[in-house]
């Protein structure tokens, strides 16, 4: 409450910052996850407290902010480090993490409102104003990025938050201002490198990534992010454009908008020369170079993953649809995971297709579907897990991958389906020369070149330069592998050479 008398402070227990540094002091370090939450509600407490002058208020959070950052780097660790967690601990460690940065965000932008708005006492927030600006859009793309994390639902009013928050930088002449971001970080970044980080994120499709890979390319573009091109006008090389006076996110240049003086036009620049240097270099080496922090160890063929995603998109001419898509409306049962969809095509001894789950196909393609979830059950929805999919009144399974995942609402969702099979075969697989036997997935689309095949097997089972046999309308078939193509937590999908052997007149 606002004291009624003026030179007495508040009553609030940070209201002296030397009682707020002795609190800080007593948080429980080695819990990451309560303290992500004391410090939470310490900012909500802060920001209520109306007595606060502008000036201490601002020290609070900031000085609430930096206390935070070493246990949110230990969530996000957890988090990424455990794609196996239970869903009750997934989901707690995600509310934790998404819950500060959201009230963060608060925090800052209600600084910045009261020096917009010229509030009383204000004006002393002046020479904090880039901070305030560049770790405003830092928390603000944190709540944008932990959205992509769970592949929504997104809160699409964050991005008028955003576009405000960088449309002040520009109008008070702080956007370029360099700033040392938190205590103990040397690099030095600006509000208008965060605001391009947040906008690169957004363009760079992480609805089609695993929540580790969106971690990763989030650290990539902070790599690369002094090297990204921001423009008022439509430049050539630009696939990407925001308008910073509505909440929309940004959007791909599919044709120029009409103009604006608030349309900011955004690409990577000199940046995707030198992505596809590391690409080449992380190649040549077998190495992630030791310059580039990702937060943590990775194997090279993981970055090199997303590395070769963002190459894609950070083009000027971003990948385009390779079939045209049609609108329809009917029903598909779906049948998932490796087990499941060997059930459902026979080779179970005990099919189980009680499980299967009905989805409202919204427009299909040579490629794939697009598919409304009504209700997204239990938590095994994910990008590249395999799927049997039936029409409704059809008798036959074609199999897919998840590929994108936009949830709508928290249990209702649309993915994106890649066809990777009109027609499945099951078939007992052996090791050439050995006993044991494995159940295998023959699959095909038509795409495959002469005396090849494709096969799914359970993951694990592959060993690379293995020959494989299985038998074929009385013929023996060799099967001599030439690499994994694809691969999901369950399954890896291998291209094998083929060679029949006649055995019919062997005795």
């Amino acid at each position: 409450m606002i004291s009624l008398f003026g030179g007495k402070k508040p009553n609030h227990p940070m209201a002296d910052i030397k009682e707020a540094r002795k609190l800080l002091e007593e948080l429980p370090t080695s819990d990451a996850f309560k303290c992500a939450d004391e410090l939470t509600h310490w900012l909500e407490s802060v920001m209520a407290e109306e007595g606060f002058k502008p000036e201490y208020r601002a020290q609070l959070i900031q000085l609430l902010d930096e206390t935070a950052q070493i246990h949110l780097r230990k969530l996000a660790r957890d988090y990424m480090a455990s794609p196996r967690l239970a869903k009750f601990q997934e989901i707690k460690l995600w509310k934790s993490t998404y819950e500060y940065w959201r009230q963060a965000a608060l925090a800052y932008v209600s600084c910045i409102d009261l020096y917009a708005a010229g509030a009383k006492g204000a004006d002393t927030l002046k020479g904090s104003m880039p901070l305030l600006l560049a770790r405003a859009l830092r928390a603000l793309a944190a709540q944008v990025k932990w959205m992509y994390v769970r592949y929504g639902p997104m809160d699409q009013s964050v991005w008028g938050v955003i576009a405000k928050v960088y449309a002040l930088a520009e109008n008070r002449k702080f956007a370029q201002s360099q700033v040392t971001l938190y205590p103990g970080i040397p690099s030095e970044s600006t509000p208008e490198q965060e605001f391009l980080k947040v906008v690169m994120l957004s363009a760079s499709s992480p609805d089609s990534l695993l929540p580790l890979e969106v971690e990763l390319c989030e650290r990539l573009i902070a790599h690369f992010c002094a090297s990204f091109t921001l423009r008022l006008d439509l430049q050539p090389d630009i696939a990407y454009w925001i308008d910073l006076a509505t909440s929309q996110a940004p959007l791909r240049l599919a044709r120029p908008p009409q103009h604006a003086p608030t349309l900011r036009f955004f690409a990577a620049g000199r940046a995707l020369e030198d992505l596809e240097n590391l690409i080449e270099t992380i190649k040549t080496t077998g190495n992630v170079p030791a310059q580039v922090n990702l937060g943590g160890s990775y194997p090279a063929e993981s970055v090199l993953d997303v590395l070769n995603h963002l190459a894609l998109y950070w083009s000027p001419k971003p990948p385009a649809r390779k079939h045209q898509r049609h609108r329809v409306k009917s029903r598909l049962n779906v049948i998932y995971g490796y087990d499941g969809v060997l059930g459902a095509l026979g080779g179970s001894a005990d099919p189980d297709t009680t499980t299967a789950e009905t989805w409202i196909v919204e427009n299909v393609s040579a490629g794939g579907f697009g598919a409304g979830i009504p209700e997204i059950k239990g938590d095994w929805l994910k990008i590249g897990c395999l799927l049997g999919l039936q029409p409704e009144g059809g008798d036959n399974w074609v199999l897919g991958v998840v590929r994108r995942i936009q949830r709508e609402i928290s249990q209702k969702g649309l993915v994106g389906i890649q066809t990777i099979s009109k027609s499945a075969q099951v078939v007992q697989l052996r090791v050439s020369g050995g006993a044991g036997r494995e159940t295998g997935i023959l699959i095909g689309d038509g795409s495959e070149s002469p005396g090849e095949t494709r096969v799914l097997l359970r993951f694990g089972v592959f060993v690379p330069g293995q020959n494989m046999e299985y038998q074929k309308n009385g013929a023996s078939c060799l099967l001599m592998p030439q690499q994994v193509i694809a691969s999901g937590e369950e399954y890896e999908m291998v291209r094998f050479r083929e060679m029949v052997r006649d055995t019919s007149s062997d005795e």
